[in-house]
């Protein structure tokens, strides 16, 4: 059901991707597209309404914010209700984290990974340059594995559909997705050491994701995403050029705390109002 939800967001977005295929996306316009695609999550995510955990992410994505390179647009986060280990961002800043997620990591720097990768996408303004590539190449008919790419981070989904004569098409785009992924990677790696986290962090958070997947990552000209073992590599040559960095710290107390509050508290509360849901109206462009 959370999937066919996603997919009815997705749509939404596509369609304002679409109108914006004609030329270079504007920060502007990048904002719009956000607040479109929010407004949407918003009736069809199942938020966290626990203000601990959700003050808890929010402080922590903050800190990261505050480290990672400038940006024109300003880091928002929510926590979704699902067991998907997952988080992903929209265009303007918007970054959504799951439930799954916040339970799977075994330390801080494993989440601060996964936020600073998210982040990297972001500062890098990737949804643009995309977007703008994609004029070359049949925009319309890659938008789906396109968006799909964005906000889910699945290389699976964001292959259905690319069949017959959109195979060439999806992956000319795929190798750009591929690059962008280790651009961000890059610059997760970056953000991680200067908010003071152990970038092994994102190794280890890669292993594990590698463990979900069954270690299966497809065939390299279809898939979004470089393979796992590629990944890991490309990340410990970028953690070699900060001497020291691996003496960083990997957790804070409050982590385990927020675990276990989860544990109680997924699918307990979501009759009752919650100040984040509220407030979302206003974080709107």
């Amino acid at each position: 059901m959370l999937r066919q939800r996603r997919r009815i967001s997705l749509c939404t977005l596509a369609l304002a991707l679409a109108r914006a295929a004609c030329g270079t996306l504007s920060v502007q316009e990048e904002k719009q597209m956000g607040a479109q695609a929010q407004a949407q999550l918003r009736k069809q995510l199942t938020f966290v309404r626990d203000p601990v955990t959700v003050n808890y992410v929010r402080n922590f994505g903050a800190s990261l914010a505050k480290a990672a390179r400038p940006s024109p647009f300003e880091f928002r986060f929510y926590v979704v209700e699902d067991e998907t280990l997952n988080a992903f961002a929209i265009p303007g800043g918007a970054m959504y984290v799951n439930t799954g997620l916040l339970l799977a990591v075994e330390n801080s720097a494993e989440l601060a990974s996964v936020l600073a990768h998210e982040m990297g996408h972001v500062t890098a303004r990737h949804v643009a340059k995309m977007a703008n590539r994609g004029r070359n190449t049949g925009f319309v008919a890659n938008i789906f594995s396109f968006i799909v790419y964005v906000l889910t981070g699945s290389p699976l989904l964001a292959n259905v559909g690319s069949m017959g004569s959109q195979v060439a098409g999806s992956a000319y785009m795929n190798t750009y997705t591929r690059d962008a992924e280790r651009e961000a990677d890059g610059l997760a790696v970056e953000t991680m050491v200067h908010a003071g986290w152990n970038p092994e962090g994102m190794v280890t958070m890669f292993e594990t994701l590698k463990k979900e997947s069954g270690g299966y990552d497809g065939p390299q000209f279809l898939s979004s995403h470089p393979a796992t073992d590629e990944r890991i590599e490309n990340v410990q040559h970028d953690i070699a050029k900060y001497p020291g960095a691996t003496n960083l710290k990997y957790d804070d107390k409050k982590l385990p705390i927020i675990q276990e509050r989860l544990k109680l508290i997924v699918g307990t509360d979501h009759d009752r109002p919650t100040d984040d849901e509220e407030a979302e109206p206003d974080d709107e462009e």
